[in-house]
């Protein structure tokens, strides 16, 4: 997707393409999916004009999401809730992006992440952090503009750290909170806190997890998050200390130094459940365990 920042500030332009875009509903913290939940079912703008006439939904807010590079085809988002839904619904044609996220394809992920973090970010966000007057949205939905004083406010993401943690041996080493199903491990994680590096989040957090100091610490890649508003940082780091790895016992319940036999062998027994293929803890763990 080109996100195509320039034709935000022309509301004219907008509304053109609006006319004739493919548009992703998102409606009480869920996508407008196709039958078998396995793509984003796009509507057009004859069809929103219809849901909201029929009073099925509200108007709801309009957030631009780009071009597509190939065609140069418009895309936007619709975020407008049922009147009379409520947030734990499950409608039929609606499901979650943890639900349906590790069916998408590229394309329509990255369509999916940004209306999902942009619609999140709008309902957290209807009053100006300065003065609490009422905002609206402008800028084809990259910004709330307060409607008293015209101050301008942009959407907040969190960063947030995760880890995967090897020994001399290339075992890692994998944690469990204890809000988790049983058996569901993954890598350790952490948000940033203010005026720290990502190699200090990553030292701090490993250790305040699992007593473990890390060294060696490399960069792997990076995820939006809209779970509500997070990026995720990924690193892998090494050990000396494999011994003395011990869960806090509060964010942590458990932990667990895995080889590749022992990996495939729990989880052969299901005894070893892992995190969502659309995650990054995910790709982060598949990444070592066919290295």
């Amino acid at each position: 997707m080109d996100r195509a920042g320039h034709l935000r500030s022309n509301q004219a332009t907008l509304d053109q393409m609006w006319a004739k875009a493919k548009i992703v509903h998102f409606s009480d913290g869920r996508l407008a999916v196709s039958p078998g939940a396995t793509e984003l079912d796009f509507l057009n703008s004859t069809e929103i004009a219809a849901l909201i006439k029929s009073g099925e939904f509200k108007a709801g807010e309009k957030y631009f999401l780009g071009l597509d590079v190939l065609d140069s085809e418009p895309y936007f988002a619709w975020n407008s809730d049922h009147p009379k839904s409520q947030s734990d619904d499950a409608p039929d044609g609606y499901a979650t992006l943890r639900e349906i996220g590790g069916d998408l394809n590229e394309m329509q992920m990255e369509l999916a992440l940004h209306t999902v973090a942009l619609s999140n970010w709008h309902k957290t966000h209807p009053h100006c952090a300065r003065c609490g007057a009422p905002t609206s949205v402008a800028m084809g939905g990259s910004v709330r503009k307060c409607d008293a004083d015209q101050s301008e406010h942009y959407p907040r993401t969190d960063c947030a750290v995760i880890v995967l943690v090897r020994d001399a041996d290339d075992r890692i080493l994998l944690g469990r909170q204890p809000i988790w199903p049983e058996g569901r491990f993954s890598c350790f994680a952490g948000f940033l806190e203010p005026g720290e590096t990502f190699e200090q989040c990553v030292q701090r957090e490993v250790y305040e997890e699992s007593g473990v100091a890390v060294r060696e610490i490399n960069y792997l890649g990076s995820q939006p998050w809209p779970f509500p508003a997070s990026i995720m940082i990924s690193f892998e780091a090494i050990t000396d200390f494999p011994e003395v790895a011990r869960p806090d016992g509060e964010e942590i319940v458990e932990i667990k130094w895995l080889s590749r036999a022992q990996f495939n062998e729990q989880v052969a027994a299901g005894s070893l459940s892992l995190p969502p293929i659309m995650s990054v803890s995910r790709k982060m763990i598949d990444r070592w365990l066919y290295a």
